[in-house]
């Protein structure tokens, strides 16, 4: 039998071990600084996060690198809880996006990838679109990406927020008819056939329209998706699978029948009200708003991308955001960090973290890109911390993230090193090398 190398030839090399003198690391559960700290890590994982002692020298075993932070801030990877891979940069208007051949996009897709995870976001949660395919290239170490969690393609009723068709196309596309980064379906029936047939993908939780949506042509925002039926029905789908239910939805009336019927997230909610961002704190749903997105839709730089139906309903969601943010954390909803860019707009990602930051601090915006996605997961005693046993994926930083959020948002200039899984995938410090392909032997 051929040997695992030669099957898969792609695979890297076990991560290496390293040793981390004088950090000042990051604890995003208490939002505090943990300074003076020797980490290790090994195997993929943190094995232990103790005090410095400079009176003890280390001796560094074999494949064992030992490296002195002088200080530098080492911080969970940040994990981006709302995104699109799939909506590839490339085209200049969300109509071209929407119609862009499967094959150009999935070639562009580890361009993406590899750009979100440079920014220093080491998992995302994908919304919509991506493939277990891309997930598995990952995992497998065949191209460079974050840590991926998907749910295949979003479930949207006809008419709703995932159908792209315009008002004069007549063309059927019911029954369960994939389009863009949606899916159709209609009626108990489908609704069941459709969340089954994307767990069976590879999906790790269902995502559904519940409401209206700014880039879809037909649908109001105010409007009201799938029946109570439908969603109980696609809600029960994922509850026996042991996953859950996320619901765009933007009104009070929207994302209260989600909830009552057993969805558990919702996203953007821009237009909630106190009354339901309480009622979402009592059931414990999370909340992953979105704002870099509304405001780069309506930014100059990105003039023409929308359709015009599409210009009004993005500036009434815009004008909403930062206070449904406000009420939602007043409330006591647990926030995701969430982005939901397309296209061009995806160079924005580390943008969200400023805009959140002129109403929550520095503390609860990281918990936002750190522990809270990570209980979403259901990976809390995993992702987000700095701590023995968790997943070894860390970023360095020149400046402490809780005096200055905004450190996120410059990576060119803060962001020293990327590392996830126990490997240093990006590197703009000259003390530590990028480890991710074997050396290429001199021959001459």
């Amino acid at each position: 039998m051929a040997s695992k190398h030669l099957i898969t030839p792609w695979k890297p090399e076990p991560p290496k071990s390293y040793i981390f003198l004088n950090a000042n690391v990051v604890c995003t559960t208490k939002g505090t600084i943990l300074p003076n700290r020797t980490v290790k890590i090994s195997q993929g994982l943190v094995e232990s996060v103790t005090k410095t002692d400079q009176d003890y020298v280390i001796v560094a075993k074999e494949n064992e690198i030992t490296i002195d932070l002088e200080g530098k801030f080492l911080c969970p990877g940040l994990i981006d809880n709302h995104v699109h891979i799939a909506a590839v940069p490339g085209e200049t208007n969300l109509r071209d996006l929407t119609l862009l051949d499967r094959d150009v996009s999935l070639i562009r897709q580890p361009y993406v990838c590899q750009q979100i995870l440079r920014r220093g976001f080491t998992s995302v949660r994908d919304c919509g679109g991506a493939s277990l395919a891309l997930k598995e290239a990952i995992n497998d170490g065949l191209i460079e990406g974050p840590r991926l969690f998907i749910a295949g393609h979003a479930l949207s009723q006809t008419g709703g927020h995932g159908d792209t068709r315009g008002s004069h196309n007549h063309g059927d596309c019911c029954g369960g008819s994939v389009m863009s980064l949606g899916r159709v379906c209609d009626g108990v029936a489908e609704c069941t056939r459709a969340a089954r047939e994307e767990l069976r993908t590879g999906a790790d939780f269902i995502k559904i329209m519940a409401g209206g949506g700014v880039a879809s042509p037909t649908d109001r925002l105010d409007s009201v998706q799938f029946s109570a039926d439908e969603i109980h029905a696609i809600s029960t789908v994922a509850k026996n699978s042991n996953t859950y239910v996320t619901a765009h939805a933007y009104t009070p009336r929207s994302i209260r029948q989600a909830i009552d019927n057993g969805v558990t997230g919702i996203e953007h909610g821009n237009l909630i009200d106190e009354e339901t961002a309480r009622y979402m704190a009592e059931k414990d749903v999370f909340l992953t708003p979105t704002l870099i997105t509304y405001g780069a839709l309506s930014s100059p730089e990105f003039l023409g991308f929308l359709p015009v139906e599409s210009v009004e309903k993005n500036e009434a969601v815009l004008a909403a955001g930062l206070r449904s943010l406000q009420l939602a954390f007043d409330a006591g909803v647990t926030i995701c960090y969430g982005t939901d860019l397309l296209g061009p707009m995806t160079i924005l990602q580390t943008r969200e973290f400023a805009i959140r930051s002129q109403v929550l601090s520095a503390k609860d915006i990281l918990q936002s890109a750190t522990i809270n996605p990570a209980r979403r997961f259901g990976l809390a005693d995993f992702l987000g911390q700095v701590k023995p046993g968790f997943a070894a994926d860390l970023l360095i930083l020149k400046e402490n993230p809780l005096e200055n959020i905004w450190v996120f948002d410059d990576p060119e200039k803060q962001l020293l090193a990327v590392i996830k899984e126990g490997r240093v995938f990006h590197s703009r410090w000259s003390k530590l090398a990028q480890d991710l392909t074997k050396p290429v032997p001199v021959i001459e």
